[in-house]
């Protein structure tokens, strides 16, 4: 079979999660024995802005991590949607993409195209900017994959689409597993971008106090860090690492003894059972987890995979128990990973993803032989 993903950015995760889960997904579908082709506009923002910020180098770091990888790079303003899909089972078009190629893809299909079109929601602009999203027709659309069932429910009340599956992100677990330590590089570190203040307060609350509380030995990865934010960190005797490819994430992981989940304002708040893709992956990797407040309303994880903080109080007092306690550090480990490893894998989610081709396809034969 023959995929075909439209997305922002492949060979960047530069403040692009979705890279992260797509790389997996494919690399499992690829492991399946199906075709796939990923094609990003060549100007897209999160290659633009890597390239900007740590030059060639940084593609030729993704190059050698995933040499099986290649995106095709393409211009949005000249492409030939017909000439790009020909040939293809199954299209999957991400949401961080022009409406003018979601809407032009949809039409492709409605007028008889012989393929699945699939959306791709893994973003909280469904209820933070509902009407950038109201500029897609998806009328032309088999359906939507939503990273969480909240998502979705937002799909189907406004009316946006008939068929929605929740198709939540999850761990590469060929590149996310655990390693050995070696040496130590502290005692907390913390990969997440700060950016668009949505989630600041938050990140005082249950990362910077906490750490600064106990004197622990920080590390903070990601980038879209203001002056003043860095400024706050070297303040708190936290060291700031700047942006980190996703790849490295697992060794910087077994350098560390906790990281810490910090989900951003609207999932907490607005989208229950969301995690996003840095649970799944730190959990994969048997690092101890501590999170922020979120509602797990869908169930995805056994209790002991990681704790929960209800505050700033309690966030430090779970660092504190974990630093302090080994058989809890080691049941973390091991609930955690045997979590993702049971539900959680980029394997399970290429599975769910064939499955959904299927029936699609299965439905659509039944509709022609009835006709």
């Amino acid at each position: 079979m023959k995929v075909v993903f439209f997305v922002n950015a492949l060979a960047s995760c530069w403040n692009n999660g979705n890279a992260h889960f797509l790389r997996g997904v494919v690399t499992a579908l690829q492991g399946l024995g199906h075709r796939v082709t990923v094609l990003e506009p060549a100007d897209g923002w999160s290659r633009a802005n890597l390239l900007a910020d740590h030059g060639p180098e940084a593609l030729r770091g993704f190059e050698a991590a995933f040499p099986r990888l290649r995106p095709v790079l393409y211009d949005p303003a000249e492409a030939d949607l017909g000439a790009l899909v020909d040939g293809a089972d199954l299209v999957i078009v991400h949401e961080w993409n022009d409406p003018g190629l979601v809407n032009g893809l949809g039409r492709l299909r409605a007028r008889g195209a012989g393929f699945v079109l699939l959306f791709h929601d893994t973003h909280h602009r469904a209820v933070t900017k509902p009407d950038e999203m109201s500029r897609f027709d998806l009328s032309g659309y088999d359906g939507v994959l939503a990273f969480g069932e909240a998502i979705g429910e937002i799909y189907r009340q406004r009316g946006w689409a008939d068929r929605v599956w929740t198709w939540h992100e999850a761990a590469d677990t060929r590149l996310f597993r655990p390693m050995p330590a070696g040496s130590r590089d502290g005692d907390v570190v913390w990969v997440g971008n700060w950016g668009d203040e949505e989630r600041s307060d938050e990140i005082r609350t249950y990362l910077l106090d906490p750490v600064e509380a106990l004197g622990l030995e920080t590390n903070v990865y990601g980038v879209r860090y203001p002056k003043t934010a860095r400024a706050e960190l070297a303040a708190r005797g936290i060291a700031y690492r700047g942006w980190l490819a996703n790849h490295a994430v697992p060794e910087v992981f077994a350098r560390h003894r906790l990281t810490v989940h910090v989900p951003r304002r609207p999932y907490a708040e607005a989208l229950p059972g969301i995690p996003t893709i840095r649970v799944f992956e730190a959990l994969a990797c048997g690092i101890p987890l501590v999170s922020a407040p979120w509602r797990d309303s869908e169930g995805l994880f056994p209790e002991g995979a990681f704790l929960m903080a209800r505050n700033g109080a309690e966030m430090t007092a779970h660092m504190r128990a974990v630093l302090e306690d080994r058989d809890l550090a080691a049941s973390l480990r091991r609930t955690g990973l045997a979590a993702v490893l049971a539900r959680h894998t980029c394997d399970h989610r290429a599975r769910d993803l064939l499955a959904i081709h299927g029936l699609l396809t299965s439905q659509t034969t039944s509709m022609r032989e009835s006709a």
